[in-house]
């Protein structure tokens, strides 16, 4: 009989909580049968020889790269994989005991097609210290959004994502990761557009869970926003149609809004984020003002020095 799933992991630095993935992946409960992929891009902490030298009984390949990104590790462990369905962790998303079963679950209460992808619920690790702040970046804002799912069996493309997800290894076969994309942002969500108009359909279940052990603050997710923003430059490249959900115009980005009131916003998200008060909309607006960053830096670099739009 065939394997049903293939769990794929990119890893790049995270030995330690790689570790505790893998730990969590062998006390997984009424799961189907599964194997594990762990492709390890250009990591400097001897992942690989650490994994290879770990006990236990997962059926567990390791594979490296030089460092690719992630979209090329996720492609290598797709092409290694031998289920028929690949279910996607990160090096720092650590599952809970029935997190695969909740995903197969899923898969068959609406008959098992492969038509069908399913996002869990990706929460912060308990080491990892939340704040309103965080809270929001998790569940209403810019790093996750799983508050703003409406209805669970019609989800939008862009909430593909890879730290929990499972999907037929087949359709990724047809439409892999795009690896021009230089910083892990928007790649997957690139990868579900091509998937969606496809036919292929997104549902969360919220049941599958993984905690994410990787914190945050906002200097850090600021940079993370420009990366997003560079690499929204890259996606309108492939898809023009996305122009507006992407946040560009016809002539590109809009202007960059004066630099004196971002200065005093960030003052006061960065002394206000590990308090009890919730500010969303100081802190949407403060975190886009970078996201434009990566857009007019993106613009400038792929589009205008380049000639235009190809």
């Amino acid at each position: 009989m065939a394997l049903r799933y293939s769990v794929v992991i990119p890893a790049h630095d995270r030995c330690e909580i790689l570790l505790e993935v893998l730990a969590a992946l062998e006390r997984q409960r009424g799961a189907p049968e599964f194997e594990v992929v762990v492709v390890d891009d250009g990591s400097r902490d001897g992942t690989p020889e650490r994994l290879r030298r770990r006990g236990g009984h997962l059926a567990l390949t390791v594979l490296v790269q030089e460092a690719r990104g992630p979209a090329a590790a996720r492609n290598r462990g797709v092409a290694a994989a031998s289920g028929d369905r690949v279910a996607f962790l990160g090096d720092d998303t650590v599952p809970e005991p029935d997190w695969l079963a909740a995903h197969a679950a899923a898969h068959e209460r609406r008959n098992g097609d492969d038509g069908l992808a399913v996002v869990g619920y990706t929460g912060w690790h308990p080491r990892v210290r939340r704040s309103a702040f965080l809270d929001y970046l998790n569940d209403h804002g810019l790093q996750f959004g799983y508050a703003l799912i409406r209805n669970p069996d019609e989800v939008p493309f862009n909430f593909f994502y890879t730290s929990n997800l499972s999907l037929s290894r087949r359709r990724l076969l047809e439409e892999p990761f795009d690896e021009r994309f230089p910083y892990p942002a928007w790649e997957d969500i690139e990868a579900s557009y091509r998937l969606a108009r496809r036919g292929l359909r997104l549902v969360y279940a919220p049941e599958a869970r993984t905690a994410h052990d990787h914190p945050t603050d906002f200097d850090r997710f600021a940079v993370r926003q420009e990366r997003a923003g560079y690499c929204g430059v890259v996606f309108f490249l492939r898809h023009p149609e996305l122009a507006e959900f992407l946040g560009l115009g016809a002539g590109g980005p809009a202007p960059m809004p004066p630099a004196g009131p971002q200065r005093r916003r960030e003052a006061l998200v960065r002394a206000l984020q590990k308090w009890p008060v919730r500010l969303p909309r100081l802190w949407e607006e403060t975190l886009r003002y970078h996201y434009l960053r990566g857009l007019h830096r993106g613009w400038r670099e792929l589009v205008t020095e380049r000639g235009g739009v190809p």
